[in-house]
């Protein structure tokens, strides 16, 4: 199926989330698609609970707080079905794999899901790249089913590890927290039977309270620890069914499981866009400080993603960018309609487009 749309923004970060406000504000339609299982970027998948204290009018908030916040900012222009908390044109866990142009005028972009839209304009609000989790380098590894990159499973309840014997890989911030909440779940159904932590030793980069929360875990007896490198992995029928995990005595021994939830981290990547032809500067998107606009006319650039001269790398300059890149799409797709600048305050227009009127 097709999808016909105004434009589509590719990141769903909070650059990508303010434009999509921007372009609903100007009366352009936009999907949104992100590779990650959630919204917000970065600031949820990195750093989802450190403070921000740089965000006009907001002395402080957390990265999954601000996240919120943009999405409630822009839910005017992200409905959802009833029911369904999810935006009808949000598309998560989807990376944007072909963009090419149409032959009539305008974009076909595919994703590595299958999902085809068309469009007028593109705004790539990819942040540093697509973020993709670390994983482990073994083989046969990428096709079982029972190893998970994400904590948050919202399309499964309960977690597909429920009532099983789950083990964690990593040794970071990102690990812990996962273990944590894993043993904190209310939900004794939701939780795993057995809880195992994998890492290369016995210590820990974490902050101190983090840390000493997982100890305690373990002196309990709530969580197992094992120290050691993978080795390999046993598959069969593609399921991962135990790694072998070499140990600091140089001896190899098998640890069974039913499900690995690897937390070592994301990269970005920019993977796919390096062959859209657009013109790059140091892995960045190089645009026009007028309009945001790459070498290719009708695709844009906002964010951490682009490069000009003078970039800073900051949210509040990426809201400026994409604001900025909305108005000059508004004026190249509607080239004949009269461009008023419009304020939310006093705009009957606006209001009716936020729902107020």
């Amino acid at each position: 199926m097709m999808i016909d749309t105004d434009a589509v923004v590719i990141g769903a970060g909070p650059v990508g989330l303010f434009q999509v406000f921007q372009l609903g504000l100007l009366g352009i339609k936009a999907e949104l698609i992100d590779v990650l299982p959630e919204a917000g970027g970065q600031c949820v998948a990195l750093y989802p609970d450190k403070p921000i204290y740089d965000i006009p009018g907001v002395p402080v908030c957390t990265g999954r707080e601000l996240a919120q916040q943009l999405l409630l900012q822009a839910r005017p222009f992200m409905p959802a079905d009833q029911g369904q908390a999810t935006p009808r044109n949000l598309h998560l866990r989807q990376l944007v794999s072909e963009l090419q142009a149409h032959p009539g005028g305008g974009f076909e972009l595919q994703t590595d899901k299958g999902l085809h839209l068309r469009c007028r304009a593109v705004f790539v609000a990819a942040g540093a790249g697509a973020f993709v989790p670390k994983t482990l380098s073994l083989p046969g590894l990428d096709q079982c089913g029972n190893v998970h990159h994400h904590l948050d499973t919202p399309d499964l309840v309960p977690p597909p590890w429920a009532g099983q014997h789950l083990v964690v890989s990593g040794g970071g911030e990102e690990a812990l927290s996962t273990i944590v909440a894993l043993a904190d779940h209310t939900d004794a159904h939701s939780k795993p039977a057995r809880l195992s932590l994998l890492h290369r030793r016995d210590q820990f980069q974490a902050e101190a309270d983090l840390v000493a929360r997982v100890q305690a875990l373990m002196a309990s007896g709530q969580l197992d620890m094992v120290v050691g490198m993978p080795s390999g992995a046993d598959v069969d029928q593609g399921r991962l069914t135990g790694l072998q995990v070499l140990g600091a005595d140089s001896q190899t021994r098998t640890v069974p499981l039913d499900h690995l939830l690897i937390r070592q981290g994301m990269s970005p990547k920019l993977g796919p866009l390096t062959q859209w032809g657009l013109a790059l500067d140091r892995k960045q998107v190089a645009v026009s400080p007028a309009s945001f606009e790459s070498s290719t006319p009708g695709i844009y650039a906002v964010g951490d993603i682009n490069s000009y001269p003078g970039k800073k790398r900051l949210l509040l300059c990426g809201f400026h960018e994409a604001t900025l890149a909305a108005h000059h799409a508004a004026l190249a797709l509607h080239p004949d309609s009269p461009q008023h600048l419009l304020y939310t305050t006093t705009s009957p227009l606006l209001h009716q487009r936020l729902g107020l009127a």
